[in-house]
């Protein structure tokens, strides 16, 4: 297969990537054909699973533009994601331009790509990280550079923790997240479920995303509201994402078949 210009020369381009898998759902362009394979075999197994990416990353867009409103000036996305339309920063910053926000991803294409677009913004960066290491994010000189943790920031955690077992303590990882907040910061956080799921359907996903580096670990509702130890869930709380606070009632149907569930978070006094 030949290398397009975009993709780094440290990226093994035969071996499918979820960020790339996801880019696909998302009707992007920035994949290879054994991303397509491995998410036209997640389509086999849950259907319905490109539109609810398209469902969580409007749960991403609504959450933002919610906080925006709220007054918070601060974001720090964490699993970012290859660029796709409706970016944080797009958003945050249409609200006020003096919003600040901190892109972290692990994989090298979505940082190439975001590294890109925000050329020449100078109120947002990205980052090379991992999600398992936070005391490195938050510790990271472009991360300390724009963001003021004495003030409130929103963490975005979309879509991610589906990636990250319980051996990882996702539980302690967002606990030091969470401690590194002031008062009046945000926790955003959505991932897979496999409420409502059958068994066959849990087991295939499974096996898909066995051939990525990041094998699928699905949570309950129950499970998902744990982590957010420490914070006050905004109304609705823990929902399958197209029913947190959705633009229309319509918006909100077919919930019940989401794949994602997420809600929002906030740390008080």
């Amino acid at each position: 297969m030949q290398r397009p210009d975009w993709a780094p020369d440290t990226i093994d381009i035969e071996r499918p990537s979820v960020a790339r898998m996801y880019d696909y759902y998302l009707g992007g362009s920035h994949n290879f054909a054994a991303d397509r394979a491995a998410a036209q075999a997640m389509v086999s197994a849950v259907p319905e699973a490109p539109l609810m990416a398209q469902a969580n990353r409007a749960f991403l867009r609504r959450a933002v533009h919610h906080l925006a409103e709220a007054g918070v000036r601060q974001f720090l996305d964490i699993g970012s994601g290859i660029p796709t339309v409706g970016n944080v920063h797009e958003i945050a910053q249409r609200i006020d331009p003096e919003s600040r926000v901190v892109y972290v991803d692990v994989d090298p294409v979505a940082v190439a790509h975001s590294r890109e677009i925000l050329a020449g913004n100078d109120r947002a960066v990205v980052v090379q990280e991992d999600l398992r290491h936070p005391e490195k994010i938050l510790a990271h000189p472009s991360v300390r550079g724009l963001l003021d943790f004495g003030q409130p920031v929103a963490v975005m955690i979309v879509a991610v923790l589906h990636f990250v077992p319980d051996d990882d303590r996702p539980a302690e990882l967002l606990r030091t997240l969470r401690d590194a907040l002031a008062p009046g910061s945000y926790l955003v956080l959505s991932q897979a479920s496999d409420d409502g799921r059958s068994r066959d359907e849990r087991a295939e996903a499974e096996r898909v995303y066995r051939r990525t580096d990041n094998p699928l670990w699905v949570r309950s509702r129950d499970e998902l509201t744990a982590l957010f130890d420490g914070f006050e869930l905004v109304d609705p709380g823990v929902v399958w994402v197209p029913g947190w606070r959705p633009d229309t009632p319509e918006s909100a149907e077919d919930a019940e078949r989401a794949v994602f569930i997420g809600g929002v978070g906030r740390l008080g006094a």
